[in-house]
């Protein structure tokens, strides 16, 4: 059973290969939180294959969306029940911590924002935060770790980034095996190629460029003015570009699939 449909906002945008420009980016904030970065780098196959973890979580978010939410749901959480430990610091970290839990899910909805606020247009935030909302009840997400509406997201988010996150060397490996990583499968090379650069180098730029300045700052990483305007110049080709597209080259196959079969209802 789908979670949403047609007129909601994750309908049109869930589903997008644009959402892979973030892709690396929400795994540098997910990993700058302690406990997710312990399980990450103790757990995960990140450094052997960045893109393929990175297109596993955008799988499941189409199945979130497009197909039966909370079996996907019921799924995530057992396959994370059992992951635990002590980190580098002796400290205890569990993946289903409340707080971690609770901040790996959010992070996407940040992340949705920057993706439309860099490559795409205007979109409906509070209602998009409804949504997400509703997909953490999906996720069995502590009710205490979601902020109750869009401005208490705000404060929230802001007070994570300045307390709860570091430079953890997870959230620096990954930033270092993005240099070193192709391009986003589905993302047209004609899209990057007029900005000179190789992909890895693109994988490098996008990150750090659509990561929040408060963010940057803790990793200790430098973002001129003129790179600004690059990402900028960038945003707009992907914007202008991504609607001409066909659905077929626009979304990932859960998600076209989804679309498909409803405009044949």
């Amino acid at each position: 059973m789908q979670t949403f449909g047609p007129g909601s906002v994750q309908w049109d945008l869930a589903g997008e290969y644009r959402n892979l420009l973030a892709a690396g980016s929400a795994l540098i904030l997910q990993t700058m939180h302690p406990a997710v970065g312990a399980a990450v780098r103790e757990h995960s196959d990140y450094k052997s294959d960045p893109w393929g973890r990175l297109n596993r979580t955008l799988t499941s978010v189409q199945k979130w969306v497009y197909a039966d939410g909370p079996a996907e749901g019921a799924r995530l959480r057992e396959l994370h029940r059992p992951i635990s430990g002590i980190d580098e610091q002796g400290r205890a970290y569990h993946a289903l911590n409340g707080e971690a839990w609770a901040w790996v899910h959010l992070t996407l909805f940040e992340r949705f924002l920057a993706v439309q606020r860099i490559f795409g247009g205007p979109v409906d935030t509070a209602r998009l935060y409804e949504e997400f909302m509703l997909l953490g009840d999906i996720l069995q997400v502590p009710e205490r770790e979601v902020p109750a509406d869009l401005e208490a997201f705000w404060v929230y988010f802001d007070r994570m980034v300045a307390d709860r996150l570091e430079a953890h060397p997870t959230a620096l490996e990954v930033l270092a095996a993005l240099k070193a990583t192709p391009a986003p499968a589905g993302l047209p090379r004609a899209l990057w190629r007029p900005f000179g650069m190789a992909s890895g180098e693109f994988n490098q730029f996008v990150t750090v460029g659509t990561l929040p300045p408060a963010v940057r700052k803790k990793l200790g990483l430098s973002w001129s003015v003129r790179q600004e305007r690059r990402l900028l110049a960038l945003g707009r080709s992907v914007a202008a570009v991504t609607p001409r597209l066909p659905e077929r080259l626009r979304y990932m196959p859960i998600a076209y699939r989804a679309r498909r079969a409803a405009y044949r209802s």
